[in-house]
């Protein structure tokens, strides 16, 4: 692993017109509003962590799959399974959305009362046969209990589908506040591993409620272009280890 350096790109300055603010960094700042002023402004992002490789192979397959029926303009097996009346979303910008050309931009929006590119990568995105969308969200898990969207850091999840969906109609869509996350699950109780993994798929709905995303892009900028650090999270063990760090070394 690389030695950890302060980073010297991509920091806020009032000076910076249409800073990008990804959806992971406003996730970042309602977790923990100093870490992300320590990220954002000062270079000092939180250190990183392995990449979660089965997970991305997960998602790889998934767009595959669902890429298939968006060439046929066909409902998913599992669409028809839970009674979703929509098609895989055909469209120009959608490898953009999908990042699929890794510029790590997706879809983006200029933020009118902020001056910031707020800014997301989506999995996938549903339409209907009026042309309301839904935004989708592929997630990779292995558990033998009910998947569910109740545990507590899933709440990130929900916040995440609910800023696409602020994009999206920002960008000018007719965006539904129904929201799919397409699990899958990996079985645990086979008896050999057979050089092969078998995963359950299940979808599960969020009604997206985002009036919370635009008061939140406007505390985002009040923090940034303020000279005090702001306090940290409830929450937040890197703080929480920072501090008790601190106390060891006096």
């Amino acid at each position: 692993m690389a030695k950890y350096k302060k980073r010297v790109r991509n920091m806020y300055s009032q000076s910076s017109e249409n800073f990008s603010i990804s959806r992971s960094k406003i996730e970042l700042f309602v977790e923990c509003p100093l870490c992300f002023y320590l990220d954002r402004k000062m270079g000092l992002g939180r250190p990183s962590m392995p990449g979660w490789t089965l997970n991305t192979a997960v998602d790889r397959l998934l767009k595959k799959e669902f890429d298939i029926y968006r060439a046929r303009q066909e409902r998913h097996p599992l669409m028809v399974e839970y009674g979703i009346n929509a098609v895989p979303m055909q469209h120009d910008d959608l490898p953009v959305w999908r990042d699929d050309v890794w510029h790590f931009v997706g879809a983006s929006v200029i933020d009118d009362r902020t001056g910031l590119q707020i800014q997301g990568i989506v999995d996938d995105v549903w339409v209907t046969p009026n042309n309301e969308i839904h935004l989708v969200d592929y997630k990779a898990t292995s558990t033998t209990s009910e998947i569910s969207l109740e545990d507590e850091y899933k709440s990130g999840y929900k916040r995440q589908i609910e800023i696409y969906q602020w994009i999206f109609r920002k960008m000018g869509f007719d965006v539904s506040p129904t929201g799919y996350f397409v699990y899958a699950n990996g079985i645990k109780d086979r008896d050999l591993f057979d050089n092969k993994l078998e995963f359950d798929l299940t979808i599960l709905t969020h009604f997206g409620e985002n009036s919370w995303v635009g008061p939140t892009i406007q505390e985002i900028k009040t923090v940034l272009d303020g000279d005090d650090l702001p306090e940290p999270g409830e929450e937040c063990e890197y703080c929480e280890y920072r501090r008790l760090i601190g106390e060891v070394e006096g």
